[in-house]
C-alpha cells in the first residue's frame, strides 16, 4: 500500500471513528444526520431547522438561521438481525440431492457508531454557506464460518460517508433556494466461500473482495416556502451517483446508489407552545438492480459477475410532533412508516423488510446559545421469507455438454430489528 492510500484510508478511519452501521431504513440506506431527527423519526427534517444539522436534508433551510450555527454528534446502532427456519438444499459432489436444515442464528448484527457534523455561517441577509459530514448508506452483516450455506452468509460489509459543501439564497420573505455538492467516500468488503460439499466449487472462495474504496462525486438541490414564521414547507432532491470502488489487488466493485426527494411540512400551533411536523421521502432503490465486480482473483469466478438484486423504490412516511415546555426543556416524539426496498429477490446476507419507528427525544438548553440534544428510535421490522440459489455452469448435458446447473439454496426466515440513539452539541454564534 502506498503513502497515499495509507493517508486516505487513515483520514477516513478518523473521520467516520468507527465500523460500518448496520442499515436501519430500507436498503441500506442510514439516517445519521443528527439526534434530533432520531427523536422525531425524521418528521419534518427538511424543513424544521431546530439546529446546522438541516442542511445535510436540504440546503436551502440554511437560509433560516440569521447567524452561525455548529452542531456536532454521534448515533449508535444496534442491530438485531435473526435468520430462522432455515433449510439448506444442495447436489453433493455426485449430484445428488440433498437437504440440511440449519440452526436459528440470532447474533448476525452488532453495534456501531456514526459520528456527523455541520457548520452554517450566513454571509448577509441573501446568502449562507455550510460544510458538513455525516454517513448515510452502511450495511454490515457477518455469518460465522462454520455457517452451513456458507455461499450465502459470509461477510457483507458496505459503508460511506459524505462530505457536503452547500450554499442557499433567499429571493424574498416567502421563498429561499439551496444547492450543494457531495463527495462521497465509499468502502465495500464481500466475502464468500461455496460449501465444502459441493461439486466443482466445493471449498474455494467465490468472492473475496477486501476494503475496496473510493470517491464518488453527487448533489443536492432545494427550496423552502415559509407562509410566515410558524408555518413552513420544504422540498430536497439529492443526487447519488454510481459508485465504483477498488482494492489492492485491483477487483472492482460497481455499486448503484439510490437518488432521494422529500418534501417536509413544520407547523407550530398558534397560542400553544405545540407544533407538528411531517415527511414524506422518496428513494429510487429501483436503480440499485444489482452489484457488479470485475477483475476478481483467487475465486471460482472468472471474468465480470454480476450479483442481481432488483430492489424496488422504498418510502418513508413520518409524522411527530414538538413540544416547547419551557426555556431549558423541549420535548419531542415521532413515527415512521419505512417500505421495504427488496421486491421479487430477497438475501439473508442483506435482510429488510417494510419497518415502523416508535421515537423519543428531548432538548436541553444549556444557555440561549447551546443545548444538548437527546433521541431514541426503536425500529421495528416484518419477518420475511427469504430464498436464494447459486448455479454453475457443469458438463453434464447431453454428450457432456455444458449446461447451467443449479447447485444448492437456501430458504429461511429474517427479522431486522434496531435500537437507535443519538446523542449531539449545538451552538449557534
Amino acid at each position: 500500500m502506498n503513502k497515499k492510500q495509507i493517508f486516505t484510508r487513515s483520514a477516513i478511519a478518523v473521520a467516520m471513528l468507527a465500523s460500518a452501521p448496520q442499515a436501519f431504513a430500507a436498503g441500506f440506506q442510514i439516517n445519521a444526520q443528527s439526534a434530533t431527527g432520531i427523536g422525531r423519526a425524521f418528521a419534518g427534517d427538511a424543513v424544521i431547522a431546530d439546529n446546522a444539522s438541516v442542511m445535510a436534508r436540504n440546503p436551502a433551510a440554511m437560509a433560516l438561521f440569521d447567524e452561525k450555527a455548529f452542531s456536532i454528534g454521534f448515533e449508535t446502532i444496534t442491530s438485531m438481525i435473526e435468520v430462522s427456519d432455515a433449510r439448506y438444499n444442495y447436489v453433493d459432489k455426485t449430484f445428488t440431492p440433498k437437504s440440511a436444515s440449519i440452526a436459528d442464528n440470532d447474533d448476525v448484527g452488532g453495534t456501531s457508531v456514526a459520528p456527523n457534523i455541520h457548520f452554517i455561517m450566513p454571509i448577509n441577509e441573501k446568502f449562507a454557506v455550510g460544510v458538513n459530514a455525516y454517513s448515510n448508506f452502511g450495511t454490515k452483516t457477518e455469518f460465522a464460518d462454520d455457517y452451513t450455506a456458507t455461499e450465502y452468509g459470509g461477510l457483507t460489509d458496505v459503508k460511506s460517508f459524505n462530505f457536503g459543501i452547500a450554499g442557499s439564497y433567499r429571493l424574498n420573505e416567502q421563498w429561499s433556494f439551496g444547492a450543494g455538492l457531495d463527495l462521497i467516500y465509499g468502502q465495500g468488503t464481500m466475502k464468500r466461500v461455496a460449501n465444502s460439499n459441493l461439486p466443482l466449487i466445493g471449498g474455494k472462495p467465490l468472492l473475496d473482495v477486501d476494503s475496496a474504496d473510493g470517491f464518488a462525486v453527487g448533489f443536492n438541490v432545494g427550496t423552502v416556502f415559509e407562509l410566515d414564521e410558524n408555518n413552513r414547507f420544504g422540498l430536497a432532491y439529492r443526487y447519488s451517483p454510481e459508485f465504483e470502488a477498488k482494492d489492492d489487488k485491483g477487483q472492482k466493485i460497481t455499486l448503484p446508489l439510490p437518488d432521494i426527494a422529500e418534501f417536509s411540512g413544520f407547523h407550530k400551533l398558534e397560542n400553544t407552545k405545540f407544533a407538528v411536523h411531517y415527511s414524506i421521502q422518496y428513494i429510487g432503490w429501483s436503480k440499485f438492480d444489482q452489484i457488479d465486480f470485475e477483475n476478481l482473483q483467487d475465486s471460482v469466478l472468472t471474468g465480470p459477475y454480476q450479483k442481481p438484486y432488483e430492489w424496488q423504490d422504498g418510502w418513508h412516511y413520518a409524522i411527530g410532533g414538538t413540544y416547547y415546555l419551557n426555556s431549558d426543556w423541549t420535548l419531542r416524539a415521532g413515527y415512521m412508516y419505512d417500505t421495504s426496498a427488496q421486491d421479487q429477490l430477497t438475501s439473508i446476507s442483506v435482510p429488510d423488510s417494510d419497518r415502523q419507528w416508535f421515537s423519543a427525544g428531548f432538548t436541553y438548553h444549556l444557555d440561549p446559545k447551546s443545548n444538548i440534544d437527546f433521541g431514541f428510535t426503536y425500529l421495528m421490522g416484518q419477518k420475511v421469507s427469504v430464498s436464494e440459489s447459486t448455479s454453475v455452469n457443469a458438463p453434464v448435458g447431453p454428450g457432456g455438454s455444458v449446461v447451467p446447473v443449479n447447485i444448492s439454496g437456501v430458504t429461511a426466515t429474517t427479522q431486522a430489528n434496531a435500537i437507535l440513539m443519538g446523542l449531539q452539541y449545538s451552538r449557534s454564534f
